[in-house]
């Protein structure tokens, strides 16, 4: 049945057991929206239609898949209030100017900046 499925996605990477990777990113893309499914915050149904909005709409497959994996996430957390577009695109901003602001091979850390606001566990 997967097999199938994955036809119709050519461009997606994989070897031979399944699909892969290509960076670390998209893993951990995949893992909050297990984790944020397991939590109650969305029914796979809703992943699935959010999701192929993003994929339609954006008219291709091929190595953006996990591109419209994130946009999908990040369409439900707004979508079911968990943040709001603001906050994610000044964090992605707060990604950006601690990466350009870390030293190559050293950790990126937003503990300094203002956009950066922890939360408890």
């Amino acid at each position: 049945m997967i097999r199938n499925l994955l036809a119709v996605l050519p461009e997606i990477h994989r070897d031979d057991g399944g699909p892969i990777f290509q960076n670390p990113w998209e893993a951990q893309a995949f893992a909050m929206v297990v984790a944020l499914h397991d939590k109650g915050l969305f029914t796979w149904g809703e992943w699935v239609e959010v999701l192929a909005q993003k994929i339609k709409s954006a008219d291709d497959r091929g190595d953006t898949y996990y591109s419209h994996w994130l946009a999908a996430l990040e369409q439900l957390v707004i979508d079911k209030k968990v943040t709001s577009f603001e906050s994610l695109h000044a964090l992605e901003e707060a990604w950006d100017r601690a990466a350009r602001a870390t030293p190559h091979g050293q950790p990126i850390e937003l503990k300094n900046d203002p956009a950066f606001i922890p939360t408890k566990a």
